[in-house]
């Protein structure tokens, strides 16, 4: 069963929309949204603001790139989400997040992977015509 290219290219946009939103609330979080008069260096600390601002920028230039189907931005997107999610997991403290915002950040690895999976499909099947 071959998917057509169009549904791919739907799916692939809404989750760089997925991508640019996450982005954009790290960003905020950057700039110390929502914590008042507090600096938000005082609260992350130096190393979590450096991972931060890192993670966020390789998100929002992950969603550019997939917005625009270029196989880097699937690339950066699963290297960021993935080095993230592993520094979480191994109890590094300059990397925090919610229990939310570790279930979106699944959900992102797993769709930019399924993305993998059928563009592969696609390609096997349209070679074996």
């Amino acid at each position: 069963m071959v998917i057509p290219a169009q549904s791919i290219a739907i799916y692939i946009r809404i989750v760089a929309i997925i991508s640019l939103l996450l982005g954009l609330n790290d960003a905020a979080r950057l700039l110390g949204v929502g914590l008042g008069p507090v600096s938000p260096l005082a609260t992350m600390g130096m190393t979590g603001f450096v991972y931060l601002s890192i993670f966020a920028l390789a998100r929002l230039f992950a969603a550019v790139g997939l917005w625009i189907k270029a196989s880097w931005g699937a690339v950066l997107l699963v290297g960021a989400t993935g080095v993230e999610l592993a520094l979480y997991l191994l109890g590094n403290g300059g990397v925090q997040m919610s229990a939310f915002g570790f279930a979106v950040r699944l959900v992102l690895l797993a769709s930019v992977l399924i993305i993998f999976i059928l563009t592969y499909r696609n390609e096997r099947a349209k070679a074996a015509d």
